[in-house]
């Protein structure tokens, strides 16, 4: 395992153990949980506001959704963190500042820095109340206005990048896209805040979600006759995340949905123009946000529905499930794992 930089303080009578899980694992996905809380299930609502003629999910709910993704990034770094309830409460205005300014990362910026700087003094002084909020609200906010909008375009221009190279060269790039991505879904980090944060799109953001649809699928096939209806329905439609204590136990494992997804996601890009947004890039079939996500940008491309849900059915289900299967019959034959090895 990597090593990992820790070093601790004391804060409130309690001791905070910093490590790399602090600053990268938990507060990402921390984040997803912000990102969930309002811009991913706004544009879920938005969409099927759109198609249902119901105007408050799509010009209500949505436009305050979109609004208040900073404050809700920002709250839910901060709980994730262990922050004191002032603190957290506290950095919902530099959220708001660091979305507004830098999107995503400038609320995850906006968010770590308030969040530690309103830890430091908090409960040390007797105007506890006053001293608190302002240290958090204007340290996150500096964060977020002179940080947020510059890494923001490094972050995006990055996404860019990768977007013209998978439109260049869509056999190799999507095939990298994918297996990063799907990767990153199981590890226990954020493949959506990833996603968001790179503003990924077209068919870059489509192969990003065939990988990442390819390891909730593939691993829900997998242990279907071990976990049984409840097993698949958590992996398929929930995280494949849930099947990291096994992955370490046997990294083989990994290897059925991992090859599944790099197969899946050429011909996804090639043949089927696969695009997808930012908000679904990095969610595979977790709550079918990323279909949602494929939906609304085809339709944008000019894909009739038809096409839209035959594609989506082969390239993020049906593929993903068939190549998986076949693949860890293989490898159960090789004796390099055992049907036992998915068990949750």
């Amino acid at each position: 395992m990597p090593r990992s930089i820790s070093t601790s303080t004391q804060t409130n009578g309690l001791l905070i153990h910093y490590t790399y899980m602090n600053y990268f694992i938990r507060t990402l996905s921390s984040m997803t949980y912000g990102l969930f809380a309002s811009l991913i299930i706004g544009s879920i609502l938005n969409i099927i506001g759109i198609k249902l003629g119901i105007p408050f999910l799509s010009e209500t709910i949505w436009p305050a959704a979109k609004a208040l993704t900073g404050p809700a990034i920002a709250a839910a770094i901060a709980y994730g963190l262990n922050a004191p309830t002032l603190v957290v409460l506290s950095t919902l205005i530099p959220g708001a500042i660091g979305g507004h300014l830098g999107g995503p990362v400038g609320a995850y910026l906006a968010a770590i820095a308030g969040t530690e700087l309103g830890r430091l003094v908090s409960q040390r002084t007797k105007i506890d109340i006053l001293i608190t909020p302002t240290v958090t609200i204007i340290g996150g906010s500096l964060a977020g206005y002179f940080a947020g909008p510059y890494i923001q375009n490094m972050m995006v221009g990055f996404g860019h990048i990768i977007e013209s190279a998978t439109t260049l060269q869509p056999f190799w790039m999507s095939i990298v896209v994918a297996v990063l991505m799907g990767m990153a879904l199981t590890l226990p980090i954020s493949s959506a805040a990833i996603g968001i944060m790179l503003s990924l799109s077209g068919l870059a953001a489509g192969a990003a979600t065939i990988g990442c649809s390819a390891q909730m699928i593939g691993f829900a096939v997998m242990g279907i006759t071990v976990n049984g209806l409840g097993g698949f329905l958590s992996q398929s439609l929930g995280t494949s995340m849930l099947q990291m204590p096994n992955i370490m136990k046997n990294w083989r494992i990994w290897i059925p949905p991992t090859l599944a997804s790099a197969i899946s996601a050429p011909i996804a890009t090639i043949y089927f123009h696969l695009e997808n947004t930012p908000i679904g890039s990095g969610m595979g079939t977790s709550g079918l946000v990323g279909q949602f996500g494929t939906l609304e940008a085809m339709e944008k491309a000019g894909y009739s529905m038809h096409y839209i849900l035959l594609s989506i059915s082969m390239c993020h289900i049906i593929l993903p499930a068939v190549l998986t299967a076949v693949f860890t019959v293989l490898l159960i034959k090789l004796k390099w794992m055992k049907q036992t090895d998915v068990k949750l």
